[in-house]
């Protein structure tokens, strides 16, 4: 049965001594649904909206809230982050909020990856609000993880986004560190509009 590591013996809530852990290569992935109408997707994919282009906003929204999850998630560290990549997928029920985030420390990056699917994804509602009221967020959720004691945890192919199994695993190796994202490095390409990636 698993340790709940962030509760000590009293139940009370504490920080996570990492100090004694070895500082390996970590990486996850996330992603995020906003669910709206077809014309309001459209509206986003074409950046015709009353506030401007909605995915480079989101982006930038999801970066910066991946280098601050320390700020906002009490028992979390403050991690020097390699990597975080924010990429979008127009989907038939509205438009999927793609992350990674890359690190080498003691600790994982899974609250990053999911904080910034999270964060772009209601930047992206706050920018079409004022077409579509009515959309929702959800499937927030971590879809891979490698690095560290616990190794590498994937969820279940169905509902899950990329191919990543081989690259992550060459990242873990030490192979491909110098890639590009998007290039074989580990992360996904940026989706366009027509049942392809957008940027």
């Amino acid at each position: 049965m698993n340790v709940l590591t962030h509760v000590d013996p009293k139940g009370s809530a504490r920080m996570v001594d990492v100090g004694g852990k070895r500082v390996t290569r970590r990486i996850a992935r996330a992603s995020a649904l906003v669910r709206m109408a077809a014309a309001t997707r459209e509206a986003v994919v074409r950046g015709d909206l009353p506030k401007g282009e909605v995915f480079g906003t989101a982006r930038v929204a999801g970066i910066l809230a991946a280098k601050r999850v320390h700020e906002l998630i009490p028992m979390t560290h403050a991690l020097p982050v390699d990597l975080v990549d924010v990429s979008f997928e127009p989907v038939e029920e509205g438009i999927r909020v793609l992350t990674e985030v890359r690190v080498r420390a003691r600790t994982g990056v899974e609250m990053e990856a999911l904080t910034a699917a999270a964060v772009a994804a209601l930047t992206i509602y706050d920018m079409a609000k004022a077409v579509e009221k009515g959309m929702s967020i959800c499937d927030v959720r971590l879809e891979i993880k490698s690095g560290g004691r616990s190794g590498t945890w994937r969820r279940p192919q169905e509902g899950s986004y990329g191919d990543g199994k081989d690259r992550l695993d060459q990242s873990e190796q030490g192979k491909g560190d110098s890639q590009k994202p998007g290039r074989g490095g580990g992360s996904h390409r940026e989706p366009r509009s027509g049942g392809r990636r957008a940027r």
